[in-house]
C-alpha cells in the first residue's frame, strides 16, 4: 500500500497527498490522535505503518 512513498516516515505533506486531504485534516488527524506522529525537532513524521492502519481501520467502519 501506498509504494511511492517511502517505507519508513512520511511527512505531513505526503500524508496530505496519501489521504487526498487538506493540511487543516491531516493535522487534525494527528492533533486528535486518529495518527500517530513522531516530533522531530519542528517537523512532524509519521511513520507509514500508522498510516497504513488508519487508512485499514476507516475501511471497516466505512464498509460495517
Amino acid at each position: 500500500m501506498f509504494p511511492n512513498y517511502p517505507d519508513i516516515v512520511v511527512t505531513v505533506a505526503q500524508l496530505q497527498e496519501m489521504l487526498g486531504v487538506s493540511r487543516h485534516l491531516a493535522c487534525d488527524l494527528i492533533s486528535d490522535g486518529y495518527i500517530s506522529d513522531v516530533k522531530i525537532g519542528n517537523d512532524y513524521k509519521i511513520p507509514k505503518v500508522n498510516v497504513i492502519n488508519y487508512v485499514m481501520e476507516e475501511g471497516v467502519k466505512n464498509a460495517s
